[in-house]
């Protein structure tokens, strides 16, 4: 009996060994793991966005007491001295005293040489969105007032612009009103003017949502959406964003729930996403595990990091960059409760080729079963 006890408590050794090789294995790279606040004057938290400006990182979210409750704001962290401060409340839904909508989604931008730009939505449902953008020539410190997005934009809906080589401001977007469709906001004056490109899609056949653009060799675009498909969908320009080829399904899974992704210097892609593939034929998954994986065409995708997986869902709404530094930054949620950030070195990163859509060594992760997925 006695050998046998030693030989149990051997192999349940070897097996807590194994699982913490085994998650560590996938977090290779990673250089701060940290939570932006403890402690705030709001109990819910989602859709994260981060930046890069002169006076260093600054993120942003939504907070309240629930998403679509009228008394959810727009909040804001800079990072000072390898520290987040305090959240500030930088903007509202407040019509007039009688009415007041939620804020949804920001998304942050540092205008090259220029002012830092924060657009927002506000409006009682996703489909009746009215587009905000605020500036500050500060780096976040003090913002302007909120200027209203022209009739029929609401500005980058998740994920951040891009700046092409002719100085066009490319900003993602989409909408869900009448199917979910893909489309582009340009400005060509640093973000003080606007129009729009697209459609590109019917939002009958495919279904997406909240771009994100990828840079190619020889000028090509690549844009990689959230669907309702079961897969995350994709779609290339070759005359610079002005027209898109069909959206067509990659092979990474989607959960229907927010991605980003990011070119990085050296050329490869990066992406941010649960790799969820929903159960059954069912359109929506849970948002755990969150991962981090990497590519040099786009198509080709290599599983490099696990942030989160717990069987407790609400790890999403990633948002990612790369500074001049080399590192990557990326801001998500984190259970509906806090707003993460993680910085990771990506040449650190160790990589394994993801076949037939299969994270390598499968999905460990059973959800617990709670509350239903939100926007």
């Amino acid at each position: 009996m006695k050998k046998i006890t030693i030989a149990l408590a051997f192999m349940v050794l070897g097996s807590i060994n194994f699982l913490s090789a085994q998650s560590q294995r996938w977090k290779s790279g990673i250089l701060v793991d940290e939570f932006i606040f403890e402690k705030a004057p709001f109990p819910e938290s989602h859709a994260a966005t981060i930046a890069l400006t002169p006076k260093g990182l600054i993120a942003s979210w939504f907070g309240g007491t629930k998403e679509r409750n009228p008394d959810v704001c727009i909040w804001v962290s800079r990072r000072v001295n390898n520290r987040w401060t305090e959240p500030v409340n930088v903007a509202n839904g407040i019509v007039n005293d009688t009415l007041r909508y939620a804020c949804w989604n920001p998304v942050l931008y540092q205008v090259p040489g220029g002012d830092l730009l924060l657009f927002y939505k506000t409006g009682p449902k996703v489909s009746a969105w009215k587009g905000w953008m605020k500036t500050s020539k500060d780096g976040g410190i003090t913002w302007s007032e909120a200027q209203a997005l022209p009739e029929g934009l609401i500005g980058p809906v998740k994920n951040k612009p891009v700046m092409l080589k002719n100085e066009r401001l490319l900003a993602p977007s989409s909408t869900e009103g009448d199917g979910w469709k893909l489309h582009f906001e340009v400005s060509d004056d640093k973000g003080k003017t606007w129009t729009k490109i697209g459609p590109i899609n019917d939002g009958k056949t495919l279904n997406a949502i909240q771009p994100s653009i990828l840079f190619h060799k020889g000028g090509i675009l690549q844009v990689l959406a959230r669907s309702r498909n079961r897969a995350i969908l994709e779609s290339w320009s070759y005359d610079n964003g002005k027209t898109w080829t069909p959206l067509s399904k990659t092979n990474l899974p989607n959960n229907n729930s927010g991605t980003d992704a990011v070119t990085l210097k050296d050329g490869r892609q990066l992406l941010v996403y649960n790799h969820v593939l929903p159960p059954d034929t069912l359109a929506k998954g849970p948002r755990t595990p969150l991962n981090v994986s990497v590519s040099k065409d786009g198509k080709r995708w290599y599983a490099a990091l696990v942030l989160e997986d717990s069987p407790i869902s609400q790890y999403s709404y990633p948002s990612v960059i790369q500074t001049p530094d080399g590192m990557v930054h990326i801001v998500y949620t984190w259970r509906r409760q806090k707003i993460k950030y993680v910085k990771v070195d990506p040449s650190k990163l160790k990589l394994t080729e993801i076949k037939d859509g299969v994270w390598p060594g499968g999905n460990p992760v059973k959800p617990i079963a709670g509350k239903a997925e939100e926007e």
